[in-house]
């Protein structure tokens, strides 16, 4: 199958047996399909689009799905690589001011031109790192990406399949580093942090183009701190929401609004905690929850989702979280990365975005989120 092949709307809609919500599933391929990790948004063409990675045809290559008529289109035509360079796009990621996407390859970072389907390479990273998460920059110029060196030749690693290895490179500390790489196609790329520590997960500001977050990737009761911030434009590095002996945080996102992040965790007595805090560590608010959440997403304080168990919601009521109220079934294996259901909102709140193999493949689904009270209690 060729770059620009188009495949007939695959969805179909149909109501929850738990809940009643609304659910549409937008693929329907014997080969597993997945939407990008939940911290990366992926509508494009004014939220009218989706990107979506699909194994079809033996391959893993890039697609999108039009939100309006359930046309799907095939966006990437890649070659199998061997581990550990597969071809995976859970950490792709989309530029926020013009339709393009990035993704790696090899170790080449490329730009895709979601109207044209013209591929550029951007960069190619330095023989002897692996490569984590992308995020583009809130101004759309520059993609920022994280790398470590690759211990794969000391310590059996496979993190897509089981963490394997995953304790193991966070006790070796890996030589890892931070790139700025502009999306101009000029090829400018610069390193802007580095140091004797396993990075992961850069998310950028939506809003702030000077400003991500990073983490120290490893075992969370373990690092030295989860959440770190870094000034692009100064290279200053800061802990957010240090933590303190016995504490464990992690699941970091960005509010809509590009100042505040939220996580999740618990205390050093064991007490788990709902948080939030701006970059700069002012008006943090962590309240008592009592509940399993597995990946968590929310645009603000005000609607929370997670994944642990089935797509369950929290409401804010001013000093606390009701819930959870299950908004639908998801019965998602896990098993690996790419069938993990990472749920996340779109812009406006009303839809949740999330993965799962209930259908025995991964599929990508979009659930309507209803009034908080008309659901059950999950």
């Amino acid at each position: 199958m060729a770059v620009g092949t188009l495949f007939a709307p695959e969805w179909r809609t149909y109501t929850d047996r738990a809940t009643g919500t609304s659910v549409r599933q937008l693929t329907d391929y014997r080969g597993h399909s997945h939407h990008f990790y939940f911290t990366n948004p992926g509508w494009y063409d004014g939220g009218r689009k989706l990107l979506f990675a699909s194994d079809r045809a033996n391959r893993t290559n890039l697609y999108s799905v039009d939100l309006e008529c359930g046309e799907i289109r095939q966006l990437t035509d890649l070659a199998p690589l061997p581990l550990p360079r597969e071809v995976e796009f859970t950490r792709a990621c989309i530029n926020p001011v013009r339709d393009e996407a990035y993704f790696v390859y090899g170790m080449k970072l490329i730009a895709l031109d979601l109207r044209t389907l013209q591929q550029n390479v951007l960069t190619e990273v330095t023989a002897g790192f692996d490569i984590s998460m992308l995020n583009c920059t809130a101004d759309g110029r520059y993609v920022c990406v994280g790398i470590w060196q690759d211990l794969s030749g000391q310590i059996e690693t496979d993190l897509l399949r089981g963490y394997v290895g995953f304790a193991e490179t966070w006790a070796a500390m890996p030589m890892s580093r931070i790139l700025r790489v502009a999306t101009d196609g000029s090829g400018s790329t610069d390193i802007v942090f580095e140091e004797r520590y396993w990075i992961g997960h850069i998310n950028t500001s939506p809003t702030q183009p000077n400003l991500i977050t990073y983490c120290h990737e490893g075992p969370w009761e373990k690092v030295d701190n989860r959440i770190w911030g870094l000034d692009l434009g100064t290279g200053y590095s800061w802990q957010i929401r240090p933590r303190a002996s016995g504490e464990v945080v992690g699941h970091e996102y960005w509010y809509a609004d590009g100042v505040t992040i939220g996580y999740h965790g618990h205390l050093a007595d064991g007490r788990k905690i709902m948080g939030r805090t701006r970059y700069d560590n002012t008006q943090r608010s962590e309240v008592a929850f009592p509940h399993e959440t597995g990946h968590i997403h929310s645009n603000d304080q005000s609607l929370i989702v997670g994944d642990a168990g089935s797509v369950r919601l929290w409401r804010w009521n001013g000093t606390g979280y009701d819930g959870p109220a299950k908004l639908c079934e998801h019965r998602c294996s896990f098993h690996i990365q790419q069938l993990h259901v990472h749920p996340r909102f779109n812009a406006q709140g009303n839809q949740v975005l999330f993965t799962s193999d209930i259908s025995g493949y991964g599929n990508v689904y979009l659930a309507d989120v209803p009034d908080f009270g008309s659901l059950p209690p999950a």
